[in-house]
């Protein structure tokens, strides 16, 4: 009966180590947040969520990312009053599909959806497919590239005898080519250098997404990132900047 027990025992775990061998979750969420008093008041959040899912053929990612921040603005009466400079987020979900197990070759479909108040589009849509493969991948160095088609629409601003109104847009749409890659470097033991570039080009517009980063391990679980994040737009409306710039310093904790 002991013998029974423990081999139905051994048989259960066995299982579990399997099933979790099947199924690993790898999620990074990363905070910073600053705030100043005196004779400037700001307050700036930014949140990412970094959830990856390794199956035997299947990769699946799912990312939140916002970005808060609240300044002191001189009015034209000289006096200062807080108000929202940056409220944006991101939502993107993306699934690749390992073609065989001999290369590192993937068909791939993602979508993704931002709302930027302050930016030169509203929202902004895209959902794409396409074929991807790793270019280089080592003990050190990971780097892929994909591309393929795929479908946007965005709600671009537009400036009314130069008056922002948040509430006047016009509707974007057609087909675009996605292009997309990643380089990690593992440059010590503890620190990572990261650059990630996408280009998504249509009709109408090309978005441009770009972020440059290194972290330091602080413990196993615990990281220290600076990045440098670059967003661009080719067609805006009249006092739009076409260019957006974000540097960070935040902490990203692992699990």
């Amino acid at each position: 009966m002991l013998k029974a027990n423990l081999a139905f025992l051994i048989a259960v775990l066995s299982a579990t180590v399997i099933a979790e061998e099947r199924r690993p979750w790898e999620v990074e969420v990363e905070l910073g947040a600053i705030a100043t008093s005196g004779n400037t008041e700001t307050t700036s959040v930014h949140a990412k969520v970094d959830a990856k899912q390794n199956l035997t053929r299947f990769n699946n990612e799912y990312i939140f990312s916002s970005l808060y921040k609240q300044d002191d603005v001189l009015q034209d009466d000289n006096t200062k009053i807080k108000e929202k400079t940056a409220d944006k987020y991101l939502v993107s979900a993306k699934s690749s599909y390992l073609i065989s197990n001999a290369d590192k070759s993937y068909l791939f479909g993602i979508a993704s959806y931002t709302h930027d108040k302050f930016g030169a589009y509203k929202t902004y849509e895209t959902a794409a497919i396409g074929y991807g493969d790793w270019l280089y991948s080592n003990e050190a160095i990971k780097w892929f590239l994909e591309a393929g088609p795929g479908y946007f629409r965005g709600e671009k601003v537009l400036l009314t005898e130069n008056v922002y109104d948040p509430y006047i847009y016009e509707i974007e749409q057609g087909a675009l080519l996605r292009v997309a890659t990643e380089l990690e470097w593992k440059v010590t033991q503890t620190a990572v250098f990261k650059q990630t570039l996408s280009i998504e080009s249509g009709s109408g517009n090309t978005r441009s997404l770009s972020e440059t980063s290194l972290a330091a391990s602080i413990s196993n679980a615990m990281q220290m990132k600076i990045g440098f994040a670059v967003a661009s737009d080719t067609k805006v409306a009249p006092g739009k900047e076409k260019v957006d710039t974000t540097t960070s310093a935040t902490i990203v904790y692992k699990f």
